[in-house]
């Protein structure tokens, strides 16, 4: 079953970490997730999750180089065994990685073949940890002119072409939105790819039911699959945080509800 996270970079972001997770603990909501661990008290975070009964659902490696860049591999695997160590220490089953922006200078046949060698380098070892690294696609038309990796489809190509368990796509639903459309059918036909899934209205990249997306039955059609990975809210709430996550709670207790 599709299970709950906040993404407490974006949700609530004048206060401590830890007073963002007691937030979202306090509204019911079961996990959070953050982005790169390099600037947080991962102590602090430790003890709070375990405090509050808290998991974290989901975390950035810390990458040196691009991973678009050929023969970069080597510096891909070290970053992702010193974040496997954080996250074994928080108990977080994801990683979340990014490509890096399209080399101009670079075929984008090479740097497609260069993700998928970082993946397959990296991939025996979070095997062996029981982490799973999930690749975001981002949108190009609002947020992220110049990134490398924009389609579903190419994201879909990487992970086959890996081809392990522990190498998923993170399908956000912002991002696909714009770049593609055509959710539902997508996500029910890639489901057994898809480790993670980010969440956020469009326009303005606010909580459920301020823009276009239907997020009730997008929801309902992740529900109806055999996913039982998380559903991060990477949004910016339109006002009160509190507020936004629980609209967006209710929308997700609506659409899942047996």
């Amino acid at each position: 079953m599709v299970k709950l996270s906040a993404c407490i970079e974006t949700v609530c972001r004048d206060e401590s970490f830890v007073r963002r997770m007691e937030r979202v603990a306090q509204l019911g909501i079961g996990a959070v997730e953050f982005w790169g661990y390099g600037n947080k008290d991962i102590a602090a975070i430790d003890r709070a999750r375990k405090d509050l009964g808290l998991r974290i659902a989901a975390m950035c490696p810390m990458l040196t180089k691009p991973m678009v860049q050929p023969g970069e591999s080597a510096a891909f695997v070290e970053a992702i065994k010193k974040a496997i160590e954080v996250a074994q220490r928080l108990e977080c089953p994801t990683l979340i990685v990014t490509t890096g922006n399209e080399l101009k200078d670079v075929s984008r046949a090479e740097q497609h073949d260069a993700i998928v060698a970082c993946l397959t380098a990296a991939a025996p070892i979070a095997e062996e940890a029981g982490i799973t690294m999930t690749l975001e696609p981002l949108n190009l038309l609002v947020d992220h002119a110049g990134y490398f990796l924009s389609t579903s489809a190419e994201g879909f190509e990487i992970v086959r072409a890996v081809g392990s368990p522990s190498v998923k796509l993170l399908y956000d639903i912002y991002h696909q939105q714009i770049t593609e459309g055509n959710l539902i059918p997508t996500i029910r036909q890639n489901i057994h790819l898809i480790g993670h899934f980010h969440s956020a209205d469009h326009p303005g990249r606010h909580e459920f039911g301020t823009g276009e997306i239907n997020y009730e039955n997008v929801i309902r059609a992740i529900a109806e699959t055999d996913y039982d990975g998380y559903l991060g809210l990477e949004f910016i709430p339109t006002g009160d945080p509190d507020e936004a996550l629980r609209k967006c709670r209710q929308v997700f207790e609506l659409a899942t509800k047996t």
